[in-house]
């Protein structure tokens, strides 16, 4: 039978050691960023997001969110058989504006002004998470996509 020496011993507290602290470092990688913001450690919803309004007709869907100039968002399940994002949201009355030289310029949307020649704010476009490298106008809409205009200053 072989022996245990001190040294042996040693190893294997210290490999012990080394497993328990990466175990515990992955654990407390779960910071509140990361985690779901409907839900709360406990699985209840503190601040439930109601659902989206439905607005349209229409075979196609995508979603469309409003962030005003305070931060707080309305959200839409817009149906429509329209091909571009603009078109669809002028036919349901949900944004407003005039033509430019660059496509349309939208000053109201949901029924919010935003206008730079008045308060320095204005409308921002995004394809998802991404500021919209197309105008509202010239965007043709994917099926489950989101869309949104934020304030901006």
């Amino acid at each position: 039978m072989k022996q245990i020496t001190p040294k042996s011993w040693l190893s294997l507290v210290l490999c012990i050691a080394l497993i328990a602290a990466i175990a515990l470092t992955a654990m407390g990688c779960d910071k509140a960023e990361n985690r779901n913001p409907d839900t709360t450690t406990s699985g209840q919803n503190e601040n439930p997001t109601p659902p989206p309004t439905v607005k349209g007709e229409g075979t196609t869907v995508f979603y469309f969110n409003v962030v005003d100039k305070d931060g707080a968002v309305t959200r839409f399940e817009i149906h429509t058989d329209k091909t571009v994002v603009g078109d669809a949201l002028l036919e349901l009355g949900l944004i407003e504006g005039e033509e430019g030289p660059y496509g349309l310029y939208v000053k109201k949307v949901n029924g919010i002004t935003a206008d730079y020649d008045v308060d320095g704010t204005y409308w921002s476009f995004y394809i998802g998470e991404d500021y919209g490298m197309t105008g509202v106008d010239m965007t043709n809409i994917e099926a489950g996509a989101t869309y949104a205009f934020k304030v901006a200053k």
